[in-house]
């Protein structure tokens, strides 16, 4: 019998994502455009015979078995397990009755590269429970499911794109969210048939103090939302940028906001190329977004900002860091015909600056979380 004639067995598979626009722009309520991956993570939940128990193949020998309980009784467990267990501990504390089971995880998506190990892993199993005690929770359900163990059993501050693509992303196309309401509709996305490729380098750079300087960026957005009277930097219109900057003494505070304003109106032109058909003119916005986080922000590193110029160099029409930042993965959008010559600058650059290796592959919009 297959484990789809088994109502014992339930497996799904989540994916994680590219961010092809918008950094930065989620917590500050604006617009992201994130496209699903082919990479992502299987979790098969079954039936044993007594308390909760979480195994992973990227961990082996390393099986978390502990006692049901809700959050406040939780055990102690690795921080792999965490992003599995948590959902069982919030069900527990929703008042939903969990039985004994298993969750076995498979995952493909390399961790700290930008394209969203965790969503897809918790997303996975999120889905998978979901059948699996016939909870029904919808697609609504499922997002705030997701983005709670992340938030509340994890404790990492995710503002929910991540979790969007992964549940709701579609072949073929990327996903416009307004971070606000949580909303999403599809956009066409697919460079194959204009003659065009989305290269992802993955720079290999190791993540330099990205969780603190995470946590600043956000809080600096905050305060500049609160000093500007606004409830999140969303509600500063671009044609009232410069006055709004003029009302800020903090140079870094400026640079933020200007950053943010500025990305939440390149995601709004990006959707309407590739509404119309332009692929092409998304080049120039990648290129903008990335000079952005680079001299705005700041959340670059070297590796990506030499990924970047590479790929400019080698023909891509643009190209731009994704993810949180310092460090992970550069995205850039290229013609066919160049292709291998934008991977061998790439690799050519690096070398040559004494980085990493970059891990080269091209990219596709694929479907979100779907039964196996």
């Amino acid at each position: 019998m297959s484990h789809r004639d088994d109502p014992l067995v339930s497996r799904w598979f989540a994916p994680g994502r590219i961010n092809l626009i918008g950094e930065h722009t989620d917590y500050n309520d604006g617009f992201v455009l994130p496209m699903a991956l082919a990479m992502g993570c299987t979790t098969t939940v079954s039936a044993p015979a007594s308390g909760w128990s979480v195994g992973s193949a990227q961990q082996p020998g390393a099986e978390v078995r502990v006692t049901p309980s809700g959050m406040s009784g939780r055990d102690e467990v690795p921080g792999w397990a965490t992003y599995a267990l948590g959902a069982l501990w919030l069900l527990h504390d929703d008042g939903v009755d969990v039985p004994p089971l298993r969750i076995d995880l498979d995952s493909d998506v390399p961790t700290g590269a930008g394209l969203s190990s965790s969503a897809a892993l918790v997303c996975s199993v999120v889905c998978a429970l979901d059948e699996h005690l016939g909870l029904d929770l919808g697609a609504a359900g499922l997002l705030d499911l997701s983005r709670r163990v992340e938030n509340d059993a994890v404790g990492a501050p995710t503002g929910g794109m991540d979790q969007l693509a992964s549940l709701r992303g579609e072949a073929g196309h990327a996903l416009f969210c307004d971070m606000r309401d949580l909303t999403s509709r599809s956009v066409p996305f697919d460079p194959a048939a204009s003659g065009l490729s989305l290269l992802v380098a993955d720079t290999n750079a190791p993540h330099r103090h990205a969780d603190g300087e995470y946590a600043a960026r956000r809080a600096g957005c905050e305060e500049a939302a609160r000093r500007l009277g606004v409830p999140a930097l969303r509600d500063v219109a671009g044609a009232d940028l410069e006055a709004a900057l003029a009302r800020l003494e903090d140079e870094e505070l400026r640079r933020y906001v200007r950053h943010v304003v500025t990305e939440d109106d390149r995601v709004v032109s990006a959707v309407e190329v590739l509404s119309a058909g332009r692929l092409e003119d998304l080049g120039p916005l990648l290129t903008d977004s990335h000079a952005s986080m680079r001299d705005d922000f700041r959340i670059t590193v070297p590796e990506v900002d030499s990924a970047v110029e590479a790929f400019v160099g080698a023909g891509a029409l643009g190209a731009r860091m994704t993810g949180g930042g310092f460090g992970g993965c550069v995205i850039a959008l290229v013609p066919d015909a160049d292709v291998d010559a934008a991977r061998e600058g790439v690799r050519r650059a690096a070398a040559e600056a004494g980085h990493p290796e970059p891990t080269l592959f091209t990219a596709t919009a694929e479907p979100g979380a779907r039964r196996l």
